[in-house]
C-alpha cells in the first residue's frame, strides 16, 4: 500500500481559498487512483473528491461541486485539492487515500487495509 502524506491546510475567511496536497512517500502514485476525505468534528469521514491516475477523470461530492478541483502531476508523485469559495461547513481534517475502484458516479472504494494518518486541518471561519 503507497504512503500518502497531507500538507496544506490552514485557516481561511469564508469566500477564500486554500490548496491541499497529498505525496506519496516510499512509493510511486502512478497506479492508483487517489481520492480526497474529511472528517468534522464528531462526525465520521466523508467523501469529497476522487481522481483516475490513467486519464483525468474526476467525481466530486455534491456539496463541493463547483468550488473545488482535484488535480494530479505524476512527476512530483503529488494530487492537489484546490478549494475555492470555502465555507465555515468545509471545517473539517483532510486525509487522501489510495482508491481501489473508481466509479463515474459515486464515491469510490476503498482499500480494506486503508488506515487514515494524520491528515491536515482546514479550518474556515465565517
Amino acid at each position: 500500500q503507497v504512503q500518502l502524506v497531507e500538507s496544506g491546510g490552514g485557516l481561511v475567511q469564508a469566500g477564500g481559498s486554500l490548496r491541499l496536497s497529498c505525496a506519496a512517500s516510499g512509493r510511486t502514485f502512478s497506479r492508483y487512483a487517489i481520492g480526497w476525505f474529511r472528517q468534522a468534528p464528531g462526525k465520521e469521514h466523508e467523501f469529497v473528491a476522487t481522481i483516475t491516475w490513467s486519464g483525468s477523470s474526476t467525481y466530486y461530492a455534491d456539496s463541493v461541486k463547483g468550488r473545488f478541483t482535484i488535480s494530479r502531476d505524476n512527476a512530483k508523485n503529488t494530487v492537489y485539492l484546490q478549494m475555492n469559495s470555502l465555507k465555515p461547513e468545509d471545517t473539517a481534517v483532510y486525509y487522501c487515500a489510495a482508491v481501489s475502484r473508481y466509479y463515474s458516479d459515486r464515491p469510490p472504494s476503498l482499500y480494506e487495509d486503508n488506515s487514515w494518518g494524520r491528515g491536515t486541518q482546514v479550518t474556515v471561519s465565517s
